[in-house]
């Protein structure tokens, strides 16, 4: 699981087409000061396990055809950067939201305006993921936990602090820009069980073993 709080940008250093997928090395820091073989990092929203690594250098992840059909990182070139993010572990801070790594569809930037030293960024959502966002709800863009401030139909609009845009790809997206959209887990669990009929539900609680 992740939070949404990226922890530094990396940078492509090399791109490998297979039959199978898209292979890509990723210049880092602070991500793989501490990393693993098999560990997870969020890169730019995707859940990805790591391959290989040379700590404090560099990372390799696999995209699988599904990854590759999915997201936009099949398309990244070298020197195209992206948000990066370990897993959380078990003790860490909780900072911005439950963020699973598993991105739900490709969004597009509407709008970018500058409003004093902030910016405010629009999203035009795939038709049916409207309804998982609400007013001042947590929105997950690239990897990157934010606020809803406001939503017309199928357009979300996120304020950005200068922090956010400074150490984010954010600050690199221009109207026409794919990213990345998972929105928030615990809304489609709600719609699951108010869309689950009440018959259903009640076998399903008779099935379950009394507590001893």
């Amino acid at each position: 699981m992740f939070t949404g709080i990226v922890e530094e940008t990396g940078t492509i250093r090399s791109r490998d087409a297979t039959d199978d997928g898209v292979r890509l090395r990723i210049e880092a820091d602070e991500v793989v000061e501490d990393v693993a073989h098999g560990a997870s990092i969020s890169v730019s929203g995707v859940c990805l396990t790591v391959e290989r690594f040379e700590t404090g250098s560099w990372f390799e992840v696999f995209l699988a055809s599904e990854t590759v059909e999915r997201t936009y990182l099949g398309d990244l070139e070298a020197g195209d950067a992206v948000n990066l993010e370990r897993a959380m572990p078990a003790s860490g801070r909780f900072d911005g939201h439950v963020v699973q790594g598993h991105v739900d569809a490709v969004a597009t930037v509407s709008a970018v305006e500058s409003v004093g030293e902030d910016w405010y960024v629009e999203f035009e959502l795939p038709d049916g993921y409207a309804r998982y966002v609400v007013e001042k709800g947590s929105i997950t863009i690239d990897g990157i936990s934010l606020t809803v401030a406001d939503l017309d139909g199928d357009r979300v609009t996120v304020a950005i602090v200068p922090t956010t845009y400074e150490i984010t790809t954010l600050s690199e997206k221009a109207v026409g820009d794919p990213v990345h959209l998972e929105v928030d887990v615990l809304a489609k669990y709600v719609e699951s069980i108010v869309e689950t009929p009440k018959e259903e539900r009640k076998r399903v609680q008779e099935r379950r073993p009394s507590p001893s």
